[in-house]
């Protein structure tokens, strides 16, 4: 009982090491990961040795799985250049299964002291970051060396002596067994590892000791792809996909299994190095001669995961990923690309307001309306998936995008409002009091309300960028809309004067609308101030802190 609980603890080991290094790499390096992974992993070469090294830095292909199919599910990256990634995996886990067989004992109390050391006296700085990321990395060596160490004493007895000698070399039972190993282990290196160990000490022969590494290979892909239960469906897709490819590896080494096993048996080294060799080579072999499939394989992965179509209700929001909340920056761009999708849907409303201005348009009411209601929706989501993040463990600049994420949200969410009842106004102008504008107002208002996409369009690229001179530029041309607007409504006070009979009769909603458009544009520019208030330029001019109090 006592064997089986240790066993199970360093599982449980290996599991929270692969946490904190999964995370801790994203908190470092999400930002440029992010980058590197959604701009440069179209050429398969690079993506096929992005996935070797990731691999190999946080020791695990399941690892691995998790961050590409957050990635995708995201929309960071797209299935093809996912799965060569996956395939570099496969690769990178068969070249740590033999750096793991040399005496690592020393690596694990190395990297959990220096780690211990750098989190606690820097936490909140990157070096403490990177002293958690070796924190995890000694856990998981540790938790390794553990798993074969406390599956050593069960594979003594007798009764799993009886189980092992079942296996008489059937590739499809090995597997099996392997897949077995890989699931209850958390690790298809683990089961390498042990199945070399298992070799070493003739308790299997070498034909059983293969085919449960290649049974290993399928329980990792297993294993992703039970992860990926609650992710959407781009980001189960890529984890289907890495699980084909493995399946498609049994196939085509059952045909040349037994020469081959014959072939490695007359090398002379000892089993487990053996074994080691084998798992490298097959891998290795496996995912060369599978990497110009991966466009067919991800239309076949479509094919069989396809996208969900909304159909009807409110919008539903697609960047929301709940597993990532444990990294911020990786939360926080998902929370941005969300806020983006809420200004489109602005941007929208907006061009159906300028459509019923010039008269193109005139029964935009429903549609405005679930618009509307879709902008709610996005800011409810928005509003409680960051409301999930504990603030305490963000740093400086993570904690001031948290800010700034709710207060855009929050004026995208009163804009929606007032865009909405605009229309309302104007329609009921046309349509109860059979009054139009006159052509020169009309004019006039369409004029401003271009003005106003174009500053709505500025302020969510200053939002995204975080660029000083372009948040600049959106305070001028704040400036300039106000300067226009009271043009405007000094022109059309002209023309009350000169008893224009249409300017008379669409006075109050005219200049209701001007006044309308200006709140609009003031929501729209807040996202200058955010940028420059934090620039190291130092504060606002005396001239922008008062125009933004207007």
């Amino acid at each position: 009982m006592l064997t089986l609980l240790d066993l199970l603890s360093a599982v449980a080991l290996l599991i929270w090491g692969t946490h904190i290094v999964r995370t801790g790499i994203l908190r470092v390096y999400g930002t440029q990961l992010r980058r590197v992974l959604s701009q440069n992993m179209s050429k398969r070469p690079l993506a096929f040795i992005a996935g070797i090294l990731v691999t190999a830095l946080v020791q695990s292909s399941n690892a691995t799985a998790m961050l590409v199919t957050s990635f995708v599910g995201q929309g960071l990256m797209t299935l093809t250049p996912a799965l060569v990634i996956m395939l570099g995996a496969d690769v990178g886990t068969a070249l740590m299964s033999r750096v793991l067989t040399f005496d690592l004992s020393w690596l694990s109390p190395l990297l959990i002291f220096l780690g211990v050391v750098f989190f606690l006296s820097r936490k909140q700085t990157r070096a403490g970051q990177l002293g958690r990321v070796g924190i995890g990395l000694g856990l998981i060596v540790l938790a390794l060396q553990l798993i074969v160490e406390a599956a050593a004493p069960i594979t003594q007895a007798a009764g799993v002596k009886v189980l092992f000698a079942s296996l008489t070399g059937d590739l499809l039972l090995d597997a099996l067994v392997g897949a077995m190993f890989a699931l209850i282990s958390y690790s298809s290196l683990a089961a390498v590892l042990l199945t070399a160990t298992l070799a070493g000490t003739e308790v299997i022969g070498l034909p059983v000791a293969i085919g449960l590494v290649i049974g290993a290979n399928i329980g990792s892909g297993l294993l992703a792809f039970l992860s990926t239960s609650m992710q959407n469906v781009a980001g189960r897709q890529v984890a289907l996909g890495s699980l084909l490819y493995k399946l498609l590896g049994l196939l085509l080494i059952f045909p040349v299994l037994d020469p081959l096993v014959a072939w490695i048996d007359t090398l002379g080294f000892r089993p487990q190095e053996l074994v080691i060799g084998f798992h490298l080579l097959y891998n290795t072999v496996r995912c060369l001669i599978m990497l110009p499939t991966v466009a067919p394989m991800a239309r076949l992965c479509s094919y069989l995961l396809p996208q969900q179509n909304e159909v009807g209700g409110l919008a539903k929001p697609r960047h929301l990923d709940l597993t990532a909340l444990s990294t911020p920056s990786l939360a926080l761009a998902n929370a941005v690309r969300e806020t983006l999708r809420m200004g489109d849907l602005i941007e929208s409303m907006l061009a159906s307001m300028l459509a019923v201005l010039r008269g193109t348009q005139t029964a935009v009411t429903q549609e405005v309306r679930r618009l509307n209601d879709d902008v709610e929706a996005l800011y409810s989501a928005i509003k409680l998936y960051l409301a999930q993040m504990p603030r305490e463990d963000l740093g400086e600049h993570d904690n001031r995008r948290w800010a700034e994420i709710i207060e855009l949200t929050i004026n995208l969410e009163l804009a929606s409002g007032l865009i909405e009842r605009m229309l309302r106004k104007i329609q009921q102008q046309k349509t109860a009091h059979r009054r139009s504008f006159s052509e020169v107002g009309l004019e006039e208002l369409a004029d401003l309300q271009i003005q106003l996409q174009s500053n709505l369009r500025l302020g969510l690229s200053v939002f995204l960028s975080g660029d000083h001179e372009s948040a600049r530029q959106l305070l001028r041309e704040k400036r300039q809309f106000r300067a226009e607007e009271r043009r405007l409504a000094h022109a059309h006070v002209s023309r009350l004067r000169n008893k224009v009979v249409q300017s008379i009769e669409t006075s109050s909603l005219h200049l209701e609308l001007i006044a309308d458009m200006k709140r609009l544009n003031s929501l729209f520019c807040s996202s200058a101030y955010v940028v420059l208030e934090t620039a190291d330029t130092g504060a606002l001019s005396s001239e922008a802190e008062g125009d933004r109090s207007l």
